[in-house]
């Protein structure tokens, strides 16, 4: 069980790069969190450009030549703590990411991260397969 909840939202699409909003939400009653960690795997997180409102540090891995797990802390004084559990127990920050167009898409829960740890805890993430598809293009009206 996670003690926590995590809403990954796509906020922007654009040419070159994408937005994303991180919201966690305390959902246990009898803990104030402090000095928390979320650990995040996502293939684009190579790309970060820009965090506003946590810390982000990379994870190097020897063995890797891509980054694809960061680590986001509380900025001190202004979300270090979920104080308490439900909406009142919320931090949110925004993320630009630089887009790859070789290997960049939204196909297949791409735009999701594949797994979340909360303080060494896992939280379970559905399947790509159980997102739902993000339309890649309109289509045209065909009343003349």
């Amino acid at each position: 069980m996670c003690p926590i909840k995590v809403d990954w939202h796509v906020k922007n699409n654009s040419k070159e790069y994408w937005r994303v909003q991180i919201s966690i939400t305390n959902f246990n009653y009898r803990f104030n969190y402090t000095q928390w960690t979320l650990a995040v795997q996502h293939p684009n997180l190579n790309n970060v450009t820009k965090v506003f409102s946590f810390v982000y540090k990379p994870v190097r891995l020897p063995y890797k030549s891509t980054i694809d797990t960061g680590l986001f802390y509380g900025i001190k004084s202004y979300n270090n703590v979920l104080k308490e559990a439900g909406a009142d127990g919320q931090v949110h920050s925004d993320l630009i990411l630089g887009k790859d167009i070789k290997t960049f898409t939204f196909k297949h829960g791409w735009a999701f991260p594949r797994r979340l740890y909360f303080n060494g805890d896992e939280c379970l993430m559905p399947s790509p397969a159980d997102y739902p598809q993000l339309p890649n293009s309109t289509h045209a009206n065909s009343i003349a």
